[in-house]
């Protein structure tokens, strides 16, 4: 199936998602009607039905609204899940046994992906930040875009912006394979390490996945890589290779940092010469990282030096990405989606380069009970970077629960003493009676529904 445009409503199982929300307010900015299931109220699921489409959180087949449900006009009826939605899933099932058209998300972006020019980044970690930046560049540029993105952006307060331009920048995700249905005009790779072993099964598997994805960018085209990640450039021989990175034989560099003032200031090296004096106002050294590939690709695309400079000066990052919550001079509470040890590392660093001299302690919800089991030993060694260190249970998403594995065999293999594992109910009394002078949150889960509550606690109702 090629063609959407045959279909006037859509319904989406999981439309609380962050990928399957853009996809929902791109269909009904599109003129269609659309309606969705998510297993639980969210300020996604909120703004959506702000936004006048109707979210049901019952998995009961009669609560999907009747044009949706009346397989007599299943033919006008385009039904959208994510991977996150189980196969036993009530509705996927009616909506299967009923005959209608029943798509992944992975596979209706690809499809509007390819009617486009899209600049797809993709990496086991970086996406969001990246493709926020660089979307944010060209969006401010003469050049514009579209843009589905992973997270909320804080400029445009929304996960999809809508251009006049052909250009569509979006996030290629590697779990379950998702970014095999993109052939992308430019590629940006932020991080190869190893992940969603669940589905990979091995560290090598993951890598042969994301030869294949750089295999698919279209000829002519662009591929940019962080300098040094194991990648073969033969796969794909009909583009141009760029990297980025730290290191002083990568194309796009970095020279001349410093942190003045809340902002990392340096010059971007390009092969035609540096664009001097950078400002950028996002916390964290690992974001010089992610603006470089955003200089990178901008570059390449022809905007100007001074362009790049004043959208990356405006850049105001995006929620839950190193997202600063309550800055002032007693406490410092910052919020983060960390959820694989080489995150937590860099949120924790981040803090500690920041606040060089206070206490910082993070809260960590583990997502997913095999991400656990295979990182164990990684996140403890991760979450003992922390003065004090808080567990929460895991997250389990997608998956049931996994004999002997909860969030107490990290606890046990950190050499922290300051260490406790606590329930969500029991957080909030903790953080109220010990105050932390800098606290994390982080994790990839419903660790979310806590920022608003701990943000009271700091600073009231103001």
């Amino acid at each position: 199936m090629s063609d959407i445009t045959q279909y006037s409503r859509i319904f989406f199982l999981g439309i609380g998602g962050i990928g399957m929300s853009a996809l929902a307010r791109y269909f009904q900015a599109g003129g269609y009607q659309v309606a969705g299931y998510d297993r639980t109220p969210s300020a996604i699921t909120d703004a959506l039905e702000k936004e006048e489409m109707q979210v049901i959180f019952d998995e009961h087949v009669e609560a999907i609204p009747s044009p949706y449900r009346d397989a007599g006009r299943k033919e006008d009826t385009l039904v959208i899940y994510t991977p996150a939605i189980p196969e036993d899933h009530p509705d996927l099932k009616y909506f299967r046994e009923q005959g209608y058209a029943i798509l992944k998300r992975a596979q209706v972006l690809g499809m509007i992906a390819d009617r486009m020019r899209p600049v797809a980044v993709a990496g086991t970690h970086g996406k969001t930040t990246t493709s926020t930046m660089i979307s944010h560049v060209m969006k401010q540029s003469i050049l514009d875009c579209s843009a589905f993105l992973g997270g909320i952006s804080k400029n445009y307060d929304t996960n999809l912006l809508l251009g006049e331009s052909d250009w569509v920048v979006l996030e290629a995700d590697e779990f379950d394979r998702s970014f095999l249905f993109l052939h992308p005009e430019v590629a940006v790779i932020t991080s190869l390490d190893a992940d969603h072993l669940d589905i990979y099964q091995t560290h090598e598997k993951l890598l042969e996945s994301f030869h294949r994805f750089l295999s698919q960018v279209r000829p002519g085209g662009r591929i940019l890589m962080r300098y040094g990640l194991p990648v073969d450039r033969s796969v794909n021989t009909r583009v141009d290779w760029f990297t980025y990175g730290p290191d002083d034989k990568a194309d796009y560099g970095a020279t001349g940092l410093s942190y003045r003032d809340g902002y990392h200031i340096f010059n971007a090296r390009t092969p035609e010469g540096d664009i001097r004096d950078v400002h950028l106002g996002l916390p964290g050294r690992v974001n010089v990282e992610n603006a470089l590939a955003a200089i990178a690709v901008t570059h390449l695309l022809g905007i100007s030096e001074e362009s790049i400079k004043k959208s990356l000066f405006l850049f105001k990052g995006v929620r839950r990405r190193f997202d600063m919550r309550v800055n002032t001079p007693e406490q410092i509470y910052i919020d983060d989606y960390a959820h694989h040890p080489v995150e937590l590392k860099a949120a924790i660093e981040s803090a500690r380069e920041m606040f060089p001299d206070r206490k910082i302690t993070g809260i960590f919800q583990p997502h997913l009970y095999t991400r656990t089991r295979d990182f164990a030993k990684a996140f403890a060694e991760s979450l003992d970077l922390l003065d004090t260190a808080v567990l929460l249970n895991i997250y389990p998403a997608r998956e049931k629960p996994l004999p002997g594995i909860t969030s107490k065999i990290i606890l046990d293999r950190m050499k922290l003493k300051e260490k406790i594992l606590l329930t969500k109910e029991e957080v909030l009394n903790w953080v109220g009676e010990h105050k932390p002078e800098v606290l994390l949150t982080m994790g990839a889960g419903d660790i979310d529904r806590l920022v608003g509550p701990i943000e009271k606690i700091y600073v009231g109702n103001k």
